[in-house]
């Protein structure tokens, strides 16, 4: 009786080991769903302000 005592001491601990792990990615993937979101939205806005111009680095200012 004792051994099924511990080895379900030791499934709840590893079931509340586990539970924290999920709600600590669930939190990672909700942060980086927003900030994906927010990169998405400052591109859209670019897009929009930007007229759609592509800028290369080897490329002169047109004032050169």
């Amino acid at each position: 009786m004792q051994h099924l005592e511990e080895q379900i001491a030791h499934l709840i601990r590893t079931v509340d080991e586990l539970s924290d792990v999920i709600n600590r990615q669930q939190s990672e993937i909700d942060q980086l769903t927003h900030r994906v979101a927010m990169l998405m939205e400052r591109e859209r806005n670019r897009e929009q302000d930007g007229g759609g111009g592509v800028v290369f680095g080897d490329e002169r200012p047109p004032h050169y």
